[in-house]
This record gives structure tokens, C-alpha cells and sequence, in this order.
């Protein structure tokens, strides 16, 4: 007997708009009856051409992302949907998840996670939908999905049971045949395409002390197959490799706060040349050399400077972007090696016409994301792998080392971003609207011997298809010497965060090892006064400093 489909009576909820990469809160509100099923119908029922399609499904391995997947097939087979990709055990990470999208030419997918959130049954939950090519979607689309979800008054599901996920495989749930894969295959086989990895397999074979840290989430089964399986690596340097619905209790935000023993180890102790770290979904990474910890921005700028290093990009790059918070360093690289530089806002889907149409090859955001044009999401293991691929490049040098030359070519922007969580709407607009009401008049008052040349609120017009992006942050610029940037997160699922962005370039030799607080001190002094944060918050000091 075949299974039924059902249509099912419900009603909407007012809190499925999405914000910077998909629809998140805590898992108690994703276990409401009709929850998850409003979203994934107000989906299926915007966005066309489901019928007949291909999707890809996975997620993070957190804790619900289970029993959300076999609910994501169910109503797939009732609407029509011919086939779903998903990863082993569910298990998927979202660059794998771009990955598998753009080569099996799927409609879709979904993707399960948080991304750095805390995970568990009181943790963080999360989905978005990723469109044909393997990037978010539009404003465009998540607009016009939210504007569905409101209005939504019924969902499709067929009733038969759950599909195995655990073997590789195929199933057939209705109509609809389920592909359970082993996704870090598809993955690993990609990163061999684009990296150096006899010269890399050579580095890992000698003296050179490798770490790399999954904390328990989603790229421990990815790095084990790379480094390991394929590069020679010692099995104990990957740690915390086993994907945990709670992820171990720890906080997965590959940061000097929430992965402190690695970055102790590798800075303070001095006991690894390299060292790296990645996020709940596998997209953001974390980057440390003996006694040295690289910042996100100088990340993306070092790669971007030495991509021929990477045999893809042996003849060089079209060109870069960053994210309107993320440091200058890349802009400086751009200038004077002659590559075009775009400046985005935040949220990769801004990445992605760029990408699409061969204008850049390399992109980051100051949120610890790196990527290039191999898949369309940011990618931890692909930037941990750009610096392995440098290193054995320039055999002989340490991490440290090639950061001072940098430097030295470049000049460092110091930065920092200063979190402050949990605020109320109200606290948060108040210092929003507290700096917004000085910007026409604050160029040319000096502050701090720093003179202010421009304060704006950044807006964005997409260079390729000509859609915009208004109110995307406050910034108050003083010229190349230094920014102040302000703007709500939208990454949480609970109260609301302001992000502060503190960025001051210096040049001379002498100025490039100093400690950043102590160059950032008086320039944070400086935002505290224009922005009134100890007034609007109450708060003393940043909730977190990365």
C-alpha cells in the first residue's frame, strides 16, 4: 500500500523572517507543532520549479537536526520533490552542502544549522534554504517566503516512516528517492582539485606541529578525511572529530574566547607552527601560528596577497571582497597589486553575483568566514587549507614570519569587534539612533588627533544586477587611518547585539608588533563617547572581544 499524503490545517507565526543566513531560534520554538512545516511550505510554495527537482538536505548534526530532516523528506515527497541528496547520519556541512548543490545541479537545498550557536535541547536551532548554484538566497526570495509564511494556512506531508540516514545508499520514500551519501568524499576529492596537496602532504610529514580543532561539530568527519586520511596527518591532530547533538557543552565560535586551550597551546606555549580551528556548520575557521594569532581580516588579506601560491589561481585573481565591517587590509593588498576590491555588506548572498560573474575569486567577512569562487558559502577547511598550501609554499618561513612581511608591505590594521548580547530592541536602536543623529555633523571634527573625513550610513547597490541594500551600518571614517563601524548582528536568536568595529592602520616598523588593545584603547574611548554605549546599555564593557 503506497504512502498517503496529507494536507494539513495551521495557522502562521509571526517570527519566520530570516536574518543575515537563515531563520534561527531556540529549539523549543522549532519543536511548536507546525513550526518547521509553515517555513518549508512557505518555501515550496514561493519559490517554483520544486516538481520534478533534485534538493540537497543536511545539517550540522545539532540537536534536533534529526528528527527536522525526516520532516524536510516527508513534505519534499508530498510536494513533488523526485530526489534529496542527504549526508550521512545527516551530517552536512554548508560548504559541502554548496558543494553538492552546484555539482549535482540540485534546484536546492536545505541546510540545518546555527552555525556557531550553541546547540542541545536548550541551545539553538536553524534552517535556510540555499537556491540553485549553491548560494543563500535573495532578500528578494526570503521576503517573499516570509510574506507567505504569514499567510500560510495549510502544508503537505506524506505519511510513511522515517528513512535510515545512518548507511550510504539509496531509499525510496513515495515517490521520491532518498540518496544517503558520504559527503566529506564529494568534499575532499573538490579540495585536491584546487590545492597543492603533494607539497602540503610533504609539510605535514616533517617536523611541523599541526592542530586542528572541530569541537565537536560538523567538520570533524571532513577534516579526518583530508588531513588524516588523505594528507598523512597524525589521527591526534584532529580533536574533538565526533559531530555531538550538544557539541560537547562547548560553544562552537572558532575564537580566542571559545577554543582558549588551542589558542593557549599554539600563543602561549608555543607548542604547534600551526594551528586552526572551525564553527558549528564548518564555515568559519580560526587562524594560529606559534605565538601568533591571525586576525580575520589579515586572514583574508594574506591569502588574497599570496593566491598564487594556490595552483588555481597561479596567473592571479580578477579580484576580492570583503564585507563593509571587515578590516581594510584586503583594500590595501587590492591597490597595490592592481586587482579590483568590492566592499559588500554583510552576509555572503552579497558575495555571490560577484562570484557568479568572475569578478572576484576570494571573499571574507570579519565573522571569521573566508571563501573563494569553489563553492558559493564561506568554508573553514578551504581557508585552513589556503594556509597550509602558503606555508609549504614558502617552506622555511613560519606563520609569524610571513605575517610580519605582510605587514611590512601592507601596514597592519589593527581590530577588533566589540559584542554587546542580550540587549533589548530598545537599548540597541538607542545607541543605533544616538550615533545615527551626529553623522551629518561629524566630518572634519578631529577626535583623538584623528580627523573625521566622511560618517555614513552604508548602503549597497549590487554592481551586477543593480539591487540595493540600504541601512546596512553606521560608520564614521577617518580616512585610511583608522574606522569606526556600528551595527546590529543579525545572528542571534534571542534579545538583540550590537557589533562594534574598531579598525586603526599603522605603518612603520616599529608600530607593527604593539599590542592591538593598546593601539585600539584610545579609539575605543572615542566610540564609547560618540555612540553613548555606557549610557544606552548600562554595560561597562563588551559582552565578548574577538
Amino acid at each position: 500500500m503506497s504512502a498517503a499524503v496529507r494536507t494539513i490545517t495551521t495557522t502562521p507565526f509571526d517570527d519566520q523572517r530570516v536574518g543575515t543566513a537563515g531563520l534561527r531560534k531556540k529549539v523549543r520554538v522549532f519543536q511548536q507543532t507546525h513550526y518547521l512545516e509553515n517555513f518549508v511550505q512557505a518555501v515550496f510554495d514561493t519559490h517554483p520549479g520544486f516538481e520534478g527537482s533534485t534538493l540537497v538536505v543536511g545539517g550540522d548534526g545539532r540537536y534536533h537536526n534529526d528528527t527536522a530532516i525526516q520532516t524536510i523528506l516527508a513534505m519534499a515527497a508530498a510536494n513533488g520533490v523526485a530526489k534529496i541528496i542527504v549526508g550521512k547520519g545527516g551530517i552536512l556541512s554548508t560548504p559541502a552542502a554548496s558543494h553538492l548543490i552546484r555539482k549535482y545541479d540540485a534546484h536546492g537545498g536545505f541546510i540545518l544549522s546555527a552555525s556557531h550557536n550553541p546547540a542541545g535541547p536548550d541551545g539553538d536551532f536553524g534552517i535556510k534554504f540555499s537556491i540553485h548554484g549553491g548560494g543563500q538566497a535573495s532578500s528578494a526570495l526570503t521576503d517573499a517566503i516570509y510574506a507567505r509564511s504569514q499567510e500560510i494556512d495549510r502544508y503537505r506531508l506524506l505519511d510513511a516512516a522515517p528513512v535510515p540516514l545512518d548507511d550510504v545508499g539509496a531509499a525510496t520514500l513515495g515517490d521520491m528517492t532518498v540518496d544517503v551519501i558520504d559527503s566529506t568524499e564529494d568534499y575532499a576529492d573538490l579540495m585536491e582539485s584546487l590545492f597543492d596537496f603533494d607539497a602540503i602532504r610533504a609539510l605535514l610529514a616533517s617536523d611541523f606541529r599541526f592542530a586542528f580543532d572541530a569541537m565537536h561539530a560538523v567538520t570533524g568527519p571532513y577534516a579526518t578525511r583530508l588531513f588524516v586520511e588523505r594528507l598523512g596527518a597524525s589521527p591526534d591532530s584532529v580533536r574533538n572529530a565526533e559531530p555531538l547533538p550538544d557539541f560537547g557543552g562547548g560553544h562552537p565560535d572558532p575564537n580566542l574566547v571559545y577554543a582558549a586551550d588551542l589558542a593557549d597551546e599554539a600563543i602561549n606555549q608555543q607548542a604547534l607552527d600551526f594551528a586552526a580551528a572551525s564553527d558549528g556548520d564548518g564555515d568559519r575557521n580560526m587562524i594560529l601560528g606559534r605565538g601568533v594569532f591571525v586576525s580575520p581580516g589579515d586572514s583574508l588579506a594574506v591569502i588574497a596577497a599570496n593566491a598564487s601560491t594556490i595552483p588555481v589561481y597561479a596567473d592571479g585573481i580578477p579580484g576580492a571582497a570583503r564585507s563593509m565591517p571587515t578590516s581594510r587590509a584586503l583594500d590595501a593588498v587590492a591597490a597595490q597589486q592592481g586587482f579590483d576590491a568590492y566592499e559588500t555588506p554583510t552576509g555572503w548572498k552579497f558575495f555571490c553575483n560577484l562570484l557568479d560573474a568572475g569578478r572576484i575569486a576570494i571573499c571574507g567577512e570579519e565573522s571569521f568566514g573566508t571563501g573563494s569562487d569553489h563553492v558559493r558559502e564561506k568554508d573553514g577547511l578551504w581557508a585552513v587549507l589556503a594556509w597550509l598550501n602558503l606555508l609549504a609554499a614558502r617552506r622555511g618561513e613560519s606563520l609569524a614570519e610571513i605575517l610580519l612581511a605582510h605587514w611590512k608591505t601592507y601596514g597592519r590594521h589593527y581590530y577588533e569587534r566589540h559584542d554587546y548580547e542580550d540587549l533589548s530592541a530598545e537599548q540597541a536602536d538607542a545607541v543605533m539612533q544616538s550615533l545615527r543623529a551626529q553623522l551629518a555633523e561629524l566630518p572634519g571634527r578631529t577626535l583623538n588627533d584623528l580627523t573625521i573625513t566622511a560618517a555614513d550610513e552604508f548602503g549597497y547597490t549590487d554592481p551586477i544586477d543593480g539591487s540595493s541594500a540600504d541601512g546596512q551600518g553606521l560608520r564614521v571614517i577617518f580616512g585610511d587611518a583608522a574606522r569606526i563601524v556600528l551595527r546590529k548582528s543579525g545572528t542571534g536568536t534571542s534579545g538583540a547585539t550590537l557589533r562594534l568595529y574598531l579598525e586603526e592602520l599603522r605603518s612603520d616598523e616599529w608600530e607593527l608588533r604593539l599590542p592591538t588593545h593598546e593601539v585600539l584603547g584610545p579609539l575605543s574611548a572615542v566610540a564609547d563617547s560618540l555612540c553613548q554605549l555606557r549610557e544606552q546599555t548600562g554595560r561597562d564593557k563588551p559582552s565578548l572581544v574577538t
